[in-house]
């Protein structure tokens, strides 16, 4: 990839001087010019999910000169350097290539001189032979009792995406019962043994490293509490399995060889549900419908590849973020899917994001003088409604937002299905036009009759607020698929054209490695007074010391 300061090309100073000309013009004018704007500012992805971009506050002119920043800066070679390969994580060292894991179309993706296909498709198989003998019963635990309860031991990406996407194909699930345990907190755990049993239970140790802190504490203290039912260690055999690079830690740890998932260092954690990360959706819904999403996810990789610029969706949709973050200086987005299953989206959505473009050292090794990152979050449903949309419809900040919603639900209770659409159309029909025609109607009535006005001030609502429509046709594993894929290559050309790193996450670690002193300080501390940090650290763990000693 080209480290080009996205500030200092030519399409950076345009998109300046055009936003002088078009800060300050209103959605409702853009709609009047442009009778067939809809049409014109939407894309349709394989009949499946439409992307609607027209309530956004750009014109042709904006979209042209935005695409003309990702052509100054070679996004097009940065995106092929991606699919074949390439070392474009270059902190690590390391390729990302988690589009392999749901290349179907048996394209060779070489390696190191090596295609690598052969290995994914291995694991694939793997990942379907176990997941079957698990659904049907046939694998037994140590006292002869047929699996019924899977936990996933992980945390950040080897949590939040199999967590999301289980929940947000929900309709699919089979049988078993399917736990989370990501937080170090122990609580966690202690609300765990109260609904499982050690004879029916099969947990999945997620940790590339097999080091991860968090993982491998609720790992040690899960094992122990399942050696208190099963007693011998050769049971760990039959209820625990590990998705891991370390290999030898996970044997050491009592874990079959057979039992070992192979997870790859050029698949990033926050890109690996795809992968063996991805066995807990694979138990819940089957393997069959895993190979929906990955084919989903495939197609809008090939959509991402071959499309034109100007047609390309995630292309548009990162270009329109960065519009907003680095011109209009609307520092925040929020995802609000307008469907429960898929309440765990703007989560997950969080953390892809934010975990690979919060940074603030480019390319170059120099400190950015640009936005790069937003701050994600979001809800689900109508619920945000009667919270935060006060705000998004009159607050002073801008938030421009994406709207996410199924036409067809998995239940059959029509009416509320009917009321919770008509919510999505009307909330995004508010934000971009509000009352600012009729409110400019009134005040001139008003004034005419020469009439107290202050009533209608406080039911003002300007308007103006951007936001994306986005329509899947229905909730399935191939448009989820395709959905998040959609959104992970929006956020990797944003890291492009902002000269980022986008797959390391350097900012992770110092947090842990600070943890790790202070809690080998607390546990070796003689005299239960710390002084060797600042006054309030210091004074924080003084405080620790003799408030736990009353317990």
């Amino acid at each position: 990839m080209k480290n080009i300061n996205p500030t200092l090309t030519n399409a950076w100073k345009s998109l300046e001087n055009h936003f002088k000309e078009i800060k300050n013009v209103h959605l409702s004018d853009l709609f009047n010019l442009d009778k067939d704007r809809f049409k014109n500012f939407s894309k349709i992805f394989n009949n499946q999910i439409v992307f609607d971009y027209s309530k956004n506050r750009v014109t042709y002119k904006t979209i042209n000169k935005l695409l003309s920043l990702a052509k100054e800066v070679f996004l097009e070679d940065a995106i092929k350097s991606m699919f074949i390969g390439k070392k474009i994580n270059v902190t690590e060292n390391r390729s990302v290539l988690h589009i392999a894991l749901r290349n179907l179309s048996n394209n060779p993706i070489i390696l190191n001189d090596k295609n690598i296909m052969p290995e994914v498709y291995e694991v694939l198989n793997k990942m379907k032979l176990f997941s079957e003998d698990i659904i049907t019963g046939k694998w037994k635990g140590y006292s002869g009792k047929s699996i019924t309860d899977i936990v996933n031991i992980g945390i950040g990406g080897s949590d939040l995406g199999p967590n999301m996407v289980i929940d947000a194909l929900t309709p699919y699930k089979n049988h078993l019962n399917i736990h989370f345990v990501s937080n170090i907190d122990g609580t966690e755990i202690c609300e765990l043994f109260k609904v499982i049993n050690a004879e029916t239970t099969l947990f999945l140790i997620s940790s590339k490293t097999f080091t991860t802190e968090e993982t491998m504490t609720n790992a040690y203290s899960i094992k122990n509490w399942f050696l208190k039912h099963a007693i011998h260690t050769k049971h760990i055999k039959k209820h625990f399995l590990a998705i891991s690079t370390n290999k030898i830690e996970a044997i050491n740890f009592g874990i079959d060889s057979k039992n070992i998932f192979k997870f790859w260092d050029w698949v990033g954690g926050r890109y690996s549900l795809w992968s063996s990360v991805g066995f807990s959706i694979v138990l819940s819904i089957g393997f069959h419908n895993f190979l929906n999403l990955l084919s989903g996810a495939h197609d809008m990789d090939n959509h991402f590849l071959n499309t034109k610029l100007e047609n390309n969706i995630p292309v548009i949709l990162a270009m329109i973020g960065i519009w907003y973050n680095n011109f209009f200086l609307m520092e925040t987005e929020a995802i609000f899917p307008y469907d429960k299953y898929m309440h765990r989206l703007p989560s997950y959505l969080q953390q892809c994001n934010m975990e690979s473009n919060g940074k603030c050292i480019d390319r170059n090794g120099k400190k950015t003088s640009w936005q790069t990152g937003p701050i994600v979050w979001g809800a689900s449903g109508t619920n945000g409604q009667h919270a935060f949309y006060q705000l998004l419809h009159q607050g002073t900040k801008f938030i421009p937002c994406d709207f996410i919603a199924p036409v067809i639900s998995h239940h059959k209770i029509y009416d509320h299905h009917i009321k919770l659409l008509s919510n999505f159309f009307a909330q995004t029909k508010a934000l971009a036009f509000g009352t600012y025609n009729k409110f400019i109607e009134k005040q001139r009535i008003k004034c005419n009759n020469n009439i107290n006005s202050r009533e209608y001030i406080y039911k003002y609502f300007e308007g103006n607020r951007p936001s994306n429509s986005i329509l899947l046709k229905r909730i399935t594993p191939y448009t989820l698929g395709s959905l998040l894929a959609m959104y992970e290559h929006k956020i990797f050309v944003q890291g492009v054209i902002l000269n980022i790193f986008t797959f390391d996450q350097w900012g992770v670690e110092l947090g842990k490695s600070i943890s790790h002193q202070i809690r080998l300080k607390i546990q070796s501390c003689r005299d239960n007074r710390i002084q060797s940090y600042d006054s309030s650290t210091n004074g924080l763990i003084n405080l620790y010391f003799n408030w736990r000693e009353f317990f």
